[in-house]
């Protein structure tokens, strides 16, 4: 078995990780499990974030590292809250206040120009200084709501609304949710190019 580090703590994303790369003889340890702490996330783009992420654990782990970065960007705010999603309402905010500032933001706009998406961007290094990075990118077109729907989910999920499917993201069934989101669009292609 081909060990590999995540570059989170996230108990859920180790466990999916480890679910689907289970048949390809590889074991997704947690950064913790090396004293690697979070990276300082001072890239411009997700894709810049999750490469930051993955070389910091492999420098530290000594081992091939996987990391995402994801969020949600809305065309109306231009792109924000982008690479932000998790700390839109200020450092340390929860679910429910970044939730909030984004009604705010968007309190005067018309259901037709709420258009958004969720971004994932899949990272995987051999090593530190992996000239060539495998990078995965998933990405899922929606709407935000004006007042949050569902009991599934988390962050942006109860704002989400997927017009194909007549529901928001909350309202999704984990399993159904982890077949379409774009986590799960970025994984699929993660696994395509780690059997190649």
């Amino acid at each position: 078995m081909q060990q590999i580090v995540l570059a989170s703590s996230n108990s859920g994303k180790l466990r999916e990780f480890n679910q689907v790369l289970s048949g390809l003889e590889y074991e997704v340890l947690p950064q913790s499990h090396f004293d690697v702490t979070d990276a300082e996330e001072t890239g411009l783009s997700f894709v810049e974030n999750a490469i930051l992420k993955a070389r910091h654990a492999s420098r530290i782990s000594g081992l091939p590292a996987l990391a995402d970065d994801s969020g949600l960007e809305v065309d109306v705010l231009d792109g924000a809250p982008g690479i932000y999603s998790a700390r839109f309402a200020g450092e340390g905010a929860n679910d429910e206040a970044n939730n909030h500032k984004l009604l705010e933001k968007l309190a005067a706009v018309p259901e037709q120009q709420r258009s958004a998406r969720f971004q994932c961007l899949l990272v995987f290094v051999r090593h530190a200084a992996d000239p060539t990075p495998v990078i995965c990118q998933g990405t899922w077109e929606g709407r935000i709501l004006t007042e949050p729907r569902g009991s599934n989910g988390f962050g942006y999920d109860p704002l989400f609304y997927i017009p194909s499917l007549g529901c928001c993201s909350a309202e999704l069934m984990p399993e159904q949710k982890n077949s379409l989101s774009h986590r799960a669009q970025a994984v699929a292609q993660l696994v395509e190019r780690l059997r190649t």
